[in-house]
């Protein structure tokens, strides 16, 4: 656990690649510059830099959205900070006249829940797990975006959803959409799909030109989600890190890491390569380009790579097995 925090607060640093959406942040001013781009009839997504958290970002590196429904808004995750939550109400209410109905996060990750502040008189809806999470992380959570963003975070508590959320049919209004719970990222990922215009907040499932990140992640469960993900066929997927695409290419991208990072590691473990000896291992060239590399590599070998070399260790010798 040590490792890898250490690993994470020394390179969260290593920023690249600043989205035109957050081109106009405004640091002398604590203004991110939120813009809503309208996907589809009452839907919109605000977005953040495809990078790593840095104070020129203000640590903004997620995607929201909203979803006006007639019977109020849906807010869909709400950014790394109290003046991010603050920002994105007001836009909202700049965008829509509806009122703001509820708040869904869809993973414990800091940057889904970090704005609710700014949110306290509606419910903030939250899967049992994710909502575990974020009062076992919170502090730890606010402790490193302070670190890594200084005064950007200035007033910002962690303030969990604790509203029930559940799987299935979600209507609110006219809006019909679905909810469905999968794991891998997270153990608790959840990925909200409107029907009617076939937009799917997709949460941190799906990376898009960017590297994963994997703090509380298991490939193999990751990997058969995106498998049953993909039966959705969303025709806009709005990932929580990376662009905003049409189709299949950031679930793609995701999958074809996933499965290179996971034989990767096993091998190098059967190998019995220590981590120094794996962060030298060459990554492959159609991932270099990706935004946050090659910082959310060395996090990875931090934090995933050691479970390798446990199942190594741990593994039954050929005698043990014919007993």
């Amino acid at each position: 656990m040590r490792a890898w925090r250490i690993a994470w607060t020394a390179l969260l640093v290593l920023a690249t690649g600043v989205h035109p959406a957050v081109a106009q942040v405004q640091a002398s001013r604590f203004d991110y510059g939120l813009t809503a781009r309208a996907l589809a009839d009452g839907v919109w997504v605000v977005e953040g830099a495809n990078a790593d958290f840095a104070p020129a970002n203000g640590c903004n590196i997620i995607n929201t959205g909203f979803i006006a429904t007639g019977a109020g808004v849906v807010v869909i995750n709400t950014g790394p900070s109290k003046r991010y939550g603050e920002q994105l109400r007001r836009l909202i209410e700049r965008t829509t006249p509806e009122p703001i109905a509820q708040v869904i996060h869809l993973n414990l990750h800091p940057d889904y829940f970090l704005g609710n502040q700014a949110f306290a008189d509606v419910p903030r809806r939250s899967t049992p797990t994710t909502r575990d999470g974020m009062k076992r992380e919170g502090k730890a959570y606010e402790d490193n975006l302070y670190r890594v963003c200084g005064d950007w975070m200035l007033g910002t508590t962690a303030t969990p959803g604790i509203d029930p959320l559940a799987m299935g049919p979600f209507k609110v209004g006219s809006r019909e959409m679905e909810l469905r719970e999968w794991t891998g990222h997270t153990a608790s990922d959840v990925v909200l799909w409107d029907k009617r215009s076939g937009v799917m907040f997709a949460g941190g499932l799906i990376f898009a030109d960017r590297m994963p990140t994997t703090p509380h992640a298991t490939p193999q469960p990751w990997l058969q989600s995106l498998t049953e993900l993909a039966a959705l066929q969303p025709r806009i997927v709005v990932p929580s890190h990376g662009p905003v695409h049409e189709g299949g290419k950031g679930l793609a991208q995701t999958r074809d890491y996933l499965q290179w990072l996971d034989a990767s590691f096993a091998r190098y473990a059967q190998q019995g390569l220590d981590m120094p000896e794996v962060l030298r291992m060459p990554v492959p060239t159609r991932f270099q380009t990706w935004a946050a590399h090659p910082a959310e590599y060395v996090r990875q070998v931090a934090h995933l790579y050691p479970r390798y070399e446990r199942a190594v260790l741990t593994a039954p010798t050929p005698q043990q097995g014919a007993r």
